[in-house]
């Protein structure tokens, strides 16, 4: 659809700085935003970004827009959030699938014992298992196999061909994407005999509200109690939460987060991209992990931890900056080696001969 600047300003209650008569017709990037789209800068460090801007116009905040010298080439429209104000409009340019139609397919394989709520979407290839239990207004797309025994609760979407094994609890408003596999069996064997053993894995997994899975994510179950996903925690594709994990609320884990059994991490801890945690470790409230770091001991609360094996980001920072002076450090040792070289040698050269009693000789 085509919106003028002026239009877009008052969906978004912002201020114009430009030319308000100027059309939109689609929402992009900055970089791929031409002279008739609207983009958005998220905050002041993002300015540099706007050097080559072509967009037609740009939404920004006030303290960013002040930023600016000499004439630009689009429109502003100055907001209090600017990355709020551009996905508030973005739909308009973009086409929105809307939720399937509230059926259950005849090709869904379903339980007699189960149970679904009203308002349901249940496609074709999807299997529920007996003495399931699901709410209201929840999808299961293609291919979705929900064990026996499992709960999920309302409006809960479960994409293509993901799996919940026997007695997984699920909350509310939560998204499991693609291939994830919730419940599989804990890692846990014991060595006897010269061979590894199976240990029953007997517990279960609990999903509270809020929680949103990636696509070939993998939360297994407890070997004896639950392992837990905290209320509005996000994992992003192909993590892996090991047995007896308690993830808690509103974490936020990276694509290839890795985390052994027994893990507890507290509330808002954000992991970066493939970052390790040994079993048992602890990440108190608020901590911070940064990409490929491997933890091995427990993180304190509100600390940012960098490196493998992890520690204190000012810590890393130390080990960076005398990485760097390596080769500096190896050149001079040389020179060091070569200057003490040269005076052993003067030292030789200066010692006084003496006689076989150890007298010096005359001279």
């Amino acid at each position: 659809m085509t919106e003028s600047v002026e239009t877009l300003a008052a969906v978004l209650n912002g201020l114009i700085h430009g030319d308000r008569a100027r059309t939109i017709d689609d929402a992009n990037a900055i970089e791929a935003a031409g002279p008739s789209a609207v983009t958005f800068v998220m905050n002041s460090s993002q300015v540099s970004r706007l050097k080559d801007c072509r967009a037609g116009a740009v939404i920004m905040e006030g303290n960013v827009a002040a930023l600016l010298t000499g004439p630009v080439g689009f429109s502003m429209i100055i907001v209090t959030d600017a990355q709020a104000a551009f996905q508030k409009i973005l739909p308009l340019f973009r086409k929105i699938r809307q939720r399937p139609e509230r059926s259950i397919s005849p090709h869904a394989h379903i339980h007699p014992t189960a149970q679904l709520g009203s308002n349901c979407h249940v496609a074709a290839g999807v299997v529920i298992g007996e003495d399931v239990v699901i709410g209201s207004d929840c999808d299961l797309h293609p291919g979705v196999v929900v064990g026996a025994g499992c709960r999920i609760a309302n409006d809960t979407i479960l994409h293509a061909n993901a799996v919940l094994y026997h007695d997984v609890v699920v909350g509310s408003r939560v998204i499991i994407h693609s291939g994830a596999v919730i419940g599989a069996d804990g890692f846990g064997y014991r060595f006897a005999s010269g061979k590894f053993e199976k240990i029953p894995q007997l517990g279960t997994v609990h999903i509270h509200d809020d929680v949103e899975i990636g696509a070939c994510a993998t939360v297994d179950r407890g070997a004896i109690g639950p392992t837990v996903i905290g209320e509005g925690t996000k994992l992003d594709n192909l993590v892996m939460i090991g047995h007896n994990c308690e993830v808690g609320r509103h974490n936020v884990f990276a694509s290839q987060v890795g985390m052994a059994g027994s893990c507890r991490s507290g509330d808002y801890v954000r992991l970066g991209g493939q970052v390790g945690i040994r079993d048992h470790a602890q990440l108190h409230t608020g901590c911070t992990v940064g990409a490929k770091a491997g933890v091995m001991k427990d993180v304190p609360a509100g600390e940012t931890w960098l490196g493998a094996p992890a520690t204190h980001e000012m810590e890393q920072k130390r080990l960076v900056v005398a990485m760097r002076r390596l080769p500096d450090m190896k050149d001079q040792l040389k020179d060091l080696e070569k200057q003490v070289a040269t005076l052993v040698a003067e030292l030789e050269k200066l010692k006084v001969p003496t006689d076989a009693n150890g007298l010096r000789a005359a001279g």
